[in-house]
């Protein structure tokens, strides 16, 4: 594994701790996840909270107001979301959910990472912090 520009702060654990109870290739898909965002915003803010089996990702320590993404894992995939996806650009029609806010891209294979359209949609989430306007 390579190091990543990642900036771990609060939270309760680690991101291993987050995806520990996964099935060995969701763990995989998380860490591929991860990196995407590394390489998306270098120096992200990631805030792991084991318990939950979420890490939360932005530019400060702050859930909903400085974060826009999130990784959690499941038994059968892995949900890629985004605190504001619901206000997002999706040309693709990659989010998936009903809320207010959230939304979520179900990653269940490699490839699935590699969409151009999901990283469209983590750099345009990454400028979507309406909170801090």
């Amino acid at each position: 594994m390579t190091d990543l520009d990642i900036k771990t702060v609060g939270g309760n654990g680690s991101f291993e701790d987050v995806i520990a109870a996964a099935p060995p290739e969701i763990q995989a898909l998380a860490r591929a996840a991860r990196e995407l965002l590394a390489d998306v915003m270098p120096g992200i803010t990631e805030v792991p909270w084991a318990r939950q089996k979420i890490a939360g990702y932005g530019v400060g320590p702050k859930k909903m107001s400085q974060h826009f993404c999130y990784i959690a894992p499941f038994k059968k995939h892995l949900n890629f979301g985004f605190m504001y996806g619901a206000h997002l650009p999706d040309p693709q029609k990659l989010l998936e959910g009903k809320g207010a806010d959230l939304r979520h891209v179900k990653i269940r294979k490699a490839a699935d990472l590699e969409d151009a359209g999901l990283r469209e949609l983590v750099a345009e989430a990454s400028r979507y912090l309406p909170k801090l306007k």
